[in-house]
């Protein structure tokens, strides 16, 4: 509470900001909902783009594959929740709730972009001019190093431990640019580490499955040492931010037990989301391997039916 007279930082200002939350429950995430203007045009601004490439290719005669803009919409729409419901509204008061956030934003959000095909999409509908900059770009020795397997391996598992253990995570809370860029920056990271795996969209740095399978497993005890370790954490994550902010929320729970939950959350959930990932790419290679089996028969019909020609 600020005394009388008293000016607000803006660490209180951003405090306040929060006062009248009512207690978290897991319906609040579908009735607290908020809104972030950045955010939240940028999500305009890319789904328009995407619809505006399937209209495209249907009024030319083209088909684009309805699974496709299902799966990207769907990453969007999870973006959306990400940022703009209840998730938002508690992910800088509970750090249980911005776990949950982490998750859909560095995990599922990247999977359903990427099998949205969106640069196939692109490819195939803008004019000569920006496809030519497009394709360049993709070649580009810029491209290539973003997308080196090893490289986005390394951001990707490293990258949560130098949000929650340096200063960055506090920096989020007491910023609100901040915020929305380390929003952002999950994406971008999670996305450079899964498309390529996915393979769908025409990117360098795709490799064999065998390779893409290995670095999936990879990353689970990564997601389970750090999620141990932050249930294991003495110190608090955010310094004096959550015990704080109990002179504005009363109801808020321990800031140690709610961060050794998420620590919990990150765990369980990166295992599974990892787990279901796994299980995508081994479909997918089956399926790959099915494809290659039928044009080697093929062949091997040609080559029989040309043998029999000669022969005759």
């Amino acid at each position: 509470m600020l005394a009388s007279g008293a000016v607000p930082t803006a660490y209180q200002t951003l405090q306040e900001g929060l006062r009248g939350l009512p207690p978290f429950e897991p319906t609040r995430v579908l009735t607290e909902w908020t809104l972030d203007p950045f955010l939240l045009v940028g999500t305009v601004w890319v789904t328009g783009l995407y619809l505006w490439g399937v209209w495209t290719l249907r009024e030319r005669g083209d088909r684009w594959p309805v699974g496709r803009s299902a799966a990207f919409l769907g990453g969007v729409a999870c973006f959306t929740v990400a940022t703009q419901s209840g998730l938002a509204a508690y992910d800088t008061a509970l750090l249980s709730v911005h776990m949950v956030q982490h998750m859909v934003l560095a995990m599922v959000v990247p999977v359903f972009l990427a099998l949205g095909a969106p640069v196939t999409l692109a490819l195939r509908t803008l004019p000569r001019t920006p496809r030519g900059l497009l394709l360049a770009v993709l070649h580009s020795r810029v491209a290539k190093v973003l997308t080196f397997p090893p490289l986005t391996f390394t951001l990707y598992v490293l990258s949560p431990w130098a949000l929650y253990f340096s200063g960055w995570y506090a920096a989020s809370l007491h910023s609100p640019y901040v915020h929305e860029l380390m929003h952002v920056h999950l994406v971008i990271v999670g996305s450079l580490f899964f498309w390529p795996l996915l393979g769908v969209d025409p990117l360098p740095g795709r490799v064999g499955y065998p390779f893409r399978v290995l670095m999936v497993v990879l990353t689970l005890p990564f997601h389970a040492f750090l999620g141990v370790t932050i249930m294991q954490q003495t110190s608090l994550i955010g310094g004096s931010w959550y015990p704080d902010l109990h002179q504005v929320l009363p109801w808020l729970p321990d800031a140690a037990a709610d961060q050794r939950l998420a620590g919990g959350v990150l765990w369980a959930s990166g295992d599974l989301i990892g787990l279901l990932f796994f299980a995508v790419l081994f479909v997918q290679w089956v399926r790959s391997s099915m494809r290659e089996a039928v044009r080697e028969d093929r062949r091997l019909d040609r080559l029989e039916a040309q043998q029999r020609r000669g022969d005759g």
